[in-house]
Parts: structure tokens; C-alpha cells; sequence
């Protein structure tokens, strides 16, 4: 009994040691240690219901609203603005312009708003707004306008929501979170193309088109939605008192200091004052591309598919509503995958294999488009698996790679401006994806399969080696001890190192 009693008190030390690195007290330490699990599973469940749905709403209209073009133009969009096909993906282009340039100074202007879920509102109000005006469009360069702005308005939504879930969760609990908010964009697709069967039978209503209905019922929806916001989403713990216990509060504090590498970083003084620093070491640093890589290639097949999927199945043989209708299925079984891959990715907190198996499906699926896809008619069964096998794969890319990148950012001034740089560079995968399905080249889409099958595969390769480089760094850092650490690093610099401190491990 005596030795188990000694066992146990050299592992607290162990412990409590382990927090003292990080500025943490020896009471706050135990606190957090000791927490129990039921309490823990019973906050998680309070910030579950509060939060995540909530997200998942407003990225539901945000793809919604970026995305019912593609179902606009099955309904006589290009005909009645007489627009060309090539003017057709400069439009869709066109939105990812300022969509991308913005990111990164959107998530810095969020840091500043100590309610986030009043700029996020302002945001969905926006852009809800510029939605309801382009059912009134008139010709190529009106559309042109309110897709600009449609752009500038929803840029600063998904690396602030994001950023947001990895404020209130442990790494542990991230990808999971991220793929039911993250889902949303999957079942947008459902959802936009039943709402598009149902609305355009309004053609001719007020002596609109039915195209016109399409945008200026789902913006208004938005705008009602993005006013509710501030209303019903929380934005800390520090402001969460009414429905968090002071206990619960504390803990999830003491997780931000830990998840964060400590008081000073969490509080953001250090980060502040080196944040150009900062952003030079993301810019320059190789990981980051690789991670961003695996969310390019999930924007080019996401997008590429969402604004053509209506197009694709229309081309099977299918009447406008009917083609409408089997857009939903895909989305469905790429929601559910996300979910499904995303807790067994928690679960064994390994994220490599739940970004190289959904590729490995794309690619697959892209395998059977390619050869089969110009015979479509005679073959709509293969090329229907061929659609569901890419929609299956290519959401579960997004929340594993996000999460990836936001449990190996320690630093919270560099996770906000690393994961919005990281989705900025994958969103560039929007603009490839508006180019490569080309008009003139259905049903088989050659360039647009072909590419989407090169960028799966060299995908897969680049995860490969990014999972390579963490384990070399973190065997290197490994072989470190920590009083070779100590007389290298004050408790200063090590503070300021983030995950670059030789006593921070990468997630795998």
C-alpha cells in the first residue's frame, strides 16, 4: 500500500511539474486533474447544444447562398442575363477573389471584438443582404458585382468559426466539432437543391423568373438568421456565467492555458507584440503548405462538383427538377462520412490516416468519372457511384486537415492567423474549381475529372511526408532533455517559441 501510495505521489509531481512549465499553479493543476469526468461530459454537452448548431446553421446559408448559382443556372440564369459559359465561371471565379484576400485580416479584426458572435452576425447580415439583391440582377456585370461583394461579405465566416471551436475544445475533442459544424456545407448541397425544386415553381411570380426566387428567399432567410445571431451564440467562457458553472468556467480556462503553452500565451501579450513575426514564421514555413494542400484539393473537388453536380446529373438524361433532386444523396453520404471518420479521427487521435483514406476514395471516384463520364447516359449508374465516392471522401478532408493544422499552432495569435492562411490557400482551390468543369466539355469533363484524380494522388503523397516531418521533429525534440532545454531557453523565450519550443509535441 506504502509503494502505490509513493507511485502515485512521484506521478503528481511528474504532474504538476508538467504544468509549471506552463506558469499553471500547483491548485489550479490538481483542480484540473481531478475534474470529474461526468462534470466534463455534462459542460461538453452544454457547449455542444450552444455552439456547434449554431455554426453549422450560418455555414449552412453561407454555402447556401455561394453556392444556389449553379442551381440558378439550371433554371434559365444564363438565358434570361445572356450570359455565355465562359462569363458563367468567370462569375463563379470571381467570388473567390476578395473571399481569399480577406481571410487573414478578418480574423485579425475578430480578436478584437470581445463579443465574436456580433462580428460573425454582422457578417451573415451582409451577405444574406447582397443575396436578396441578386435575385434583381440585370446582365453579366451586375452579377459579377454582387458575387464580389457576396465575396468580401462571407470571407471572414469560416476561419472566425473555426478559430472559434478551437478557443472552447481540447485538441482531443476538434475534429469531431469541426466536422458537425463543417457537415453543414455538405447537406447545403441537399438542401439547395430541394429548395431549388420547390422554389422555382414560383416562375413568374411578381414577374420574376425562378431563378430570381432562388436568391431573394434564401437571402432573406439568412438576414432573419444573422440578426438572431448575437443572440444565441456564445462567445467565451469568461461571458458564458448564466449557463456555465463557475467550476466549469475555471476548467475551461486552464484547458486554454495548457492547449495554448501557457498563461502568457493565452492571454495574447506575447503574441501582440511579435505578431509580424509570427505571421513571417507561418509564411515560411513548409508544413503549412502541405497542410493547406489537403484543404485545395477539398475546395477544388467541393466546389468544382457543387457549382456542376446539378449539371452532371441533368446530363444523365434527367429533367431539371429530377437532376435537382439527385444532387441530394451524395451530399447526405458526405455528411455522414464526415461525422463517422471524424470521431474514429478523435477517437485514436491520428489524423494522417482520416485525411489519406477519404483521398484515397476521391481518387477512386475520379477513376471511374474519367473513362466512363463521356458515355454518361450509358452508364449512370457507375458514374452516380463515381459522384457519391467523391462526396464521401472529400468531406471528411476538411475537418481532419483543420483540425490537424489547429492542434499544431500553440500560439493563440498564430492558430487564428495560421488557420485562416491555411484556408485561404486551400480556398484558391474554389477558383481552379470554377474553371475546370467546362460547359463545352460535358459530360465527360475531362479536364475537370482528369485534374481533380491528379490532385487526390499528389495529395496523399504530400500527407504522407507531412506526417513524416512531424514525427522526425518531435523524435529530434525527443532526444532533448529537459535540462539540455533549460540551459539553452529561459522561461521567457520558451513562452515565445509557441510550438516551436523544443517541449512542444505535433499532433499526428
Amino acid at each position: 500500500m506504502a509503494e502505490k501510495d509513493l507511485e502515485s505521489k512521484v506521478e503528481n509531481v511528474e504532474v504538476y511539474h508538467k504544468y509549471a512549465k506552463l506558469g499553471i499553479s500547483e491548485e489550479d493543476a490538481a483542480f484540473y486533474e481531478d475534474f470529474p469526468e461526468a462534470k466534463r461530459k455534462t459542460m461538453l454537452r452544454k457547449i455542444d447544444i450552444r455552439l456547434v448548431p449554431c455554426l453549422a446553421l450560418l455555414y449552412l446559408m453561407a454555402h447556401i447562398d455561394r453556392a444556389n448559382i449553379g442551381n440558378a443556372k439550371i433554371e434559365g440564369l444564363l438565358e434570361d442575363l445572356n450570359m455565355s459559359a465562359v462569363q458563367y465561371n468567370i462569375v463563379l471565379s470571381i467570388f473567390f477573389i476578395p473571399y481569399i484576400l480577406l481571410e487573414v485580416p478578418s480574423n485579425i479584426v475578430l480578436k478584437k471584438f470581445k463579443r465574436p458572435s456580433v462580428y460573425l452576425g454582422i457578417l451573415v447580415v451582409s451577405w444574406g443582404s447582397i443575396m436578396t439583391g441578386t435575385g434583381f440582377v440585370k446582365g453579366f456585370g451586375g452579377l459579377m458585382t454582387v458575387r464580389v461583394l457576396l465575396g468580401i461579405a462571407e470571407a471572414g465566416f469560416f476561419p472566425g468559426a473555426v478559430y472559434l471551436i478551437t478557443r472552447w475544445y481540447d485538441a482531443k475533442q476538434l475534429q469531431l466539432r469541426i466536422a458537425l459544424f463543417y457537415c453543414a456545407s455538405a447537406l447545403s448541397g441537399a438542401f439547395s437543391g430541394l429548395l431549388a425544386f420547390a422554389i422555382a415553381k414560383m416562375d413568374g411570380l411578381g414577374g420574376l423568373p425562378g431563378w430570381s426566387w432562388i436568391f431573394i428567399l434564401e437571402g432573406a432567410v439568412t438576414v432573419l438568421i444573422g440578426f438572431m445571431t448575437p443572440l444565441v451564440m456564445p462567445d467565451s467562457p469568461e461571458l458564458s456565467q448564466k449557463w456555465l458553472t463557475q467550476e466549469e468556467i475555471r476548467y475551461l480556462l486552464i484547458q486554454r492555458y495548457i492547449k495554448e503553452g501557457g498563461k502568457t500565451n493565452a492571454a495574447g501579450e506575447v503574441a501582440e507584440k511579435v505578431k509580424g513575426k509570427l505571421f513571417l514564421e507561418l509564411i515560411t514555413d513548409y508544413k503549412v503548405y502541405l497542410q493547406a494542400l489537403i484543404l485545395f484539393t477539398a475546395s477544388t473537388c467541393a466546389y468544382g462538383l457543387k457549382f456542376t453536380m446539378p449539371s452532371i446529373t441533368k446530363s444523365m438524361g434527367y429533367t431539371s427538377s429530377q437532376a435537382q433532386l439527385l444532387t441530394i444523396p451524395p451530399y447526405v453520404a458526405g455528411a455522414t462520412s464526415a461525422l463517422v471518420m471524424s470521431y474514429f479521427s478523435d477517437k485514436f487521435q491520428w489524423r494522417m490516416p482520416f485525411v489519406v483514406g477519404p483521398l484515397a476514395l476521391i481518387t477512386l471516384g475520379f477513376c471511374i468519372l474519367t473513362p466512363l463520364a463521356p458515355n454518361i447516359t450509358d452508364q449512370i449508374p457507375a458514374c452516380y457511384i463515381g459522384v457519391m465516392l467523391i462526396c464521401i471522401g472529400q468531406y471528411p478532408t476538411n475537418p481532419a486537415g483543420s483540425a490537424w493544422i489547429g492542434g499544431n499552432l500553440a500560439n493563440d495569435m498564430k492558430r487564428s492567423m495560421g488557420l485562416a492562411l491555411n484556408i485561404c490557400l486551400g480556398n484558391l482551390g474554389g477558383i481552379l474549381g470554377s474553371y475546370i468543369f467546362l460547359d463545352g466539355q460535358k459530360p465527360g469533363y475531362p479536364l475537370g475529372f482528369g485534374l481533380g484524380l491528379a490532385l487526390a494522388a499528389l495529395t496523399i503523397i504530400s500527407t504522407l511526408f507531412l506526417e513524416y516531418s512531424y514525427m522526425r521533429i518531435n523524435k529530434k525534440r525527443d532526444a532533448m532533455t529537459e535540462e539540455e532545454i533549460r540551459a539553452q531557453y529561459s522561461d521567457e523565450q520558451l513562452a515565445r517559441l509557441g510550438d516551436k519550443s523544443p517541449f512542444f509535441r505535433h499532433k499526428l
